[in-house]
């Protein structure tokens, strides 16, 4: 099996008041002085969509609710962050390698414009994203057009990453059936990642607010295909057209929060190929288990079936995996298993010592 990856990693700022930077106080300009600084590759247009808005034309771009009069001509977007994506790359190490670079010229020229990166995985002070002024027509129809898209108040909160595989040679039936195995062992694998507890100022009662509100009613995983007559009639959808022919075949894995080590998305990586390889494990969904995602979300590998699972998950993983150099990377998972620990526990204490979100943000992205 010849493997390709990619990452897109969605990145949270303080501003220079030490605030958190969000839609609320934040505008496009204020991200887009930062993106402007930074590099343009021209081969990447390959392999790396530009879209309708023309706003994603570098390996950075804000990523946000664009804004329209009456036509498709974006006049505004409210920014959330800004989001880093990796071209495509044969090995796991080589899209690590390429995250890390594009995240250091990233904070050289944020901090240049009073910005300091901070991981969330779900907006600690708004929990609701409320376009102002009010959609218009035009976009209330654009909306309606779309289902996943009537989804903007839960992705206007969250940070997350999406993890993309592709598989050379493989049946498109092949990859869907993939994404339905990914869909229903992801309340398993998640907690590896989570790294949001905070929730409107405070501490939330458990380890994910993003995945609680958001998985269900958001994919875990999307199969990008090449025709219509192979999409899967789905809410939240499991396929999707492939917007250029560099998508077709690969699957995204959505329902991880965010990770400040990047050697966690190498281990994430790692996992999802071996789960790919593996021909034990005989689960399958075609849309998340909304109930069982917040049973994960709230307690995590303290839960006895969440814990059993994602042990089994793991080691289908690593026997599938057989003598991959790909295996080592694993390493992380097993250590954060045996301690039952998430990042987000992490976070709380940090919290309960210093007694603000903000200051344990500021000790996030620690390298």
């Amino acid at each position: 099996m010849k493997f390709f990856f990619g990452i897109e990693h969605e990145v949270a700022f303080l501003n220079k008041e030490g605030k958190f930077a969000d839609f609320s106080h934040t505008k496009f300009a204020d991200f887009q002085q930062i993106v402007e600084r930074l590099p343009t590759y021209p081969n990447d247009y390959i392999q790396l969509r530009v879209g309708d808005a023309g706003i994603k034309k570098k390996r950075w771009y804000i990523e946000g609710f664009e804004r329209f009069a009456d036509s498709d001509k974006p006049i505004d977007c409210l920014p959330k962050g800004i989001e880093i994506r990796t071209t495509i790359h044969s090995n796991i190490e080589a899209a690590i390698s390429e995250l890390s670079e594009s995240f250091r010229l990233l904070c050289e020229v944020a901090t240049d414009f009073g910005f300091s990166p901070v991981l969330t995985s779900f907006n600690p002070y708004n929990q609701i994203f409320e376009p102002q002024p009010p959609l218009n027509d035009y976009e209330i129809r654009q909306l309606q057009a779309y289902p996943d898209e009537q989804t903007a108040n839960i992705y206007m909160v969250t940070y997350g990453p999406d993890l993309n595989i592709s598989v050379a040679d493989l049946s498109i039936e092949r990859v869907i059936d993939i994404g339905r195995k990914l869909t229903y062992y992801s309340p398993y694998i998640v907690p590896f990642s989570y790294s949001s507890p905070f929730y409107e100022g405070n501490l939330w009662d458990g380890l994910s607010v993003r995945t609680f509100i958001r998985t269900g009613k958001r994919p875990a995983a999307l199969v990008f295909v090449q025709e219509q007559k192979q999409l899967i009639n789905s809410v939240p959808s499991l396929t999707k057209i492939a917007r250029i022919s560099a998508e077709v075949g690969r699957i995204e894995f959505k329902a991880f929060d965010s990770c400040d080590d990047f050697s966690i998305y190498a281990a994430l990586l790692a996992l999802l190929k071996g789960l790919i390889i593996d021909e034990t494990l005989s689960g399958r969904a075609t849309i998340p288990d909304a109930s069982l995602h917040q049973i994960s979300a709230k307690e995590g590998f303290e839960n006895e079936d969440i814990m059993t699972n994602a042990k089994k998950v793991l080691q289908a993983s690593e026997v599938a995996l057989g003598n991959d150099p790909d295996i080592q990377l694993l390493t992380p998972l097993k250590v954060l298993l045996a301690k039952r620990k998430t990042k987000s526990h992490e976070l709380i204490e940090i919290f309960q010592r210093v007694g603000s979100i903000e200051g344990a943000l500021r000790q996030t992205y620690q390298v």
